[in-house]
């Protein structure tokens, strides 16, 4: 597991964000950022609820979203917002909001 990004809540538009269809929520590029923050910015009508949309969460690399995540109430599960990546976003057992990201092409792309 390799650190990637942390994600925080907006509702405030930022500069180069991407729409994701699948959550239907605007997002940052955390590898541009200096300290690898991630905005998400969520259309009114988005199916994402809970703590994902509320709460920041802190994502990592992982080489098998399934061997990361055993256990972990699910969140959202996997799903591919970009070719060649999957995430999925769970809950640890202390409260936080973990994201899960599985490459296909290398499972730790180096940023």
């Amino acid at each position: 597991m390799e650190f990637s990004h942390v994600g925080l809540i907006t509702d405030v538009p930022q500069p180069n964000e991407t729409f994701v269809p699948a959550t239907r929520v605007w997002i940052t590029d955390f590898i541009t950022h200096p300290y690898h923050i991630e905005w998400l910015r969520f259309e009114p009508d988005s199916p994402v609820t809970g703590p994902v949309r509320t709460q920041p969460h802190v994502a990592y690399k992982v080489k098998s979203i399934e061997l990361a995540a055993a256990g972990m109430p699910v969140l959202i599960e996997p799903f591919t917002p970009i070719p060649s990546l999957r995430v999925g976003f769970y809950l640890s057992s202390d409260g936080a909001v973990l994201e899960f990201m599985e490459y296909s092409d290398s499972p730790f792309v180096k940023s």
